[in-house]
């Protein structure tokens, strides 16, 4: 094999390697029957997100995988793939991934890694319904600010009836 060509592998595998280690998840998805203006818009989306999305030889990613000792992540690698890496997936970029895909039927979700655990596509759509870091606060904030405001509330009654 030629050297030049050796090097160019070793790159990718090195590449999704570090993407990989460096995103909190990373999701496979089927893009076969996508138009080229369908990716590019989900790719656009993406990167105002902080994510990535790039297609791979299932072969160098198997690599990388294994490096990192993902069990089982290599039964999503078959056909075309299109690889998202999310630095954060709580800021909606996987909300938005599982709605493309519920929009365009030839967008399958096949599985990922999330917080360094391998994930069924069932798995993933199921963490992609969950609100972002934004609802969970003020759900937070909303539950912490019900006491209070209940005893106003009864307080403000009693001084009306007196």
């Amino acid at each position: 094999m030629n050297q030049d060509v050796l090097k160019q592998k070793e790159a990718v595998v090195s590449e999704v390697t570090d993407l990989m280690k460096n995103s909190k998840a990373v999701v496979v998805c089927e893009y076969r029957g996508l138009s080229v203006a369908d990716i590019t818009s989900l790719r656009k989306e993406l990167r105002n997100k902080n994510a990535k999305a790039n297609v791979y030889k299932n072969s160098l990613v198997t690599r990388a995988v294994n490096s990192l000792d993902h069990k089982d992540f290599d039964t999503y690698l078959s056909g075309p793939n299109l690889f998202i890496f999310m630095d954060d997936y709580s800021n909606g970029s996987l909300k938005f991934v599982a709605k493309f895909a519920k929009k365009h039927e030839s967008f399958q979700i096949k599985g990922g890694i999330i917080e360094g655990k391998v994930s069924d596509a069932d798995t993933v759509k199921a963490i992609s319904q969950l609100p972002g870091k934004e609802g969970l606060v003020s759900m937070l904030l909303s539950v912490l600010q019900a006491p209070m405001r209940n005893l106003a509330y009864s307080l403000s009654q009693v001084a009306e009836k007196k």
